[in-house]
């Protein structure tokens, strides 16, 4: 039988093309892909490479089942510096 989990992945464009996903509720689970589908893609394999790493060493699985992600838009005036010299 087979556990369903839910993951909040993040997607950041790279300035020389494709996209870097990390997965914050597994530290160090980052992967990349040409395409947000490519990047999705890799994102699941390596999440399911994680996990059987967590059930080999016998340890608990975390999962982003009872969290909501959202954003807050901040809009803020550009200031200048000066600087005394």
């Amino acid at each position: 039988m087979k556990n369903i989990r839910h993951y909040n992945v993040i997607f950041k464009s790279d300035p020389d093309g494709g996209f870097t996903v990390v997965v914050p509720s597994l530290p160090g689970c980052v992967t990349w892909g040409k395409t947000i589908s490519h990047a999705r893609e890799m994102a699941r394999d390596a999440i399911d490479t994680y996990i059987v790493s967590l059930q080999k060493h016998g340890e608990a699985i975390p999962s982003d089942d009872d969290t909501m992600v959202s954003y807050i838009d901040i809009q803020h005036a550009e200031t200048s510096r000066h600087y005394a010299s």
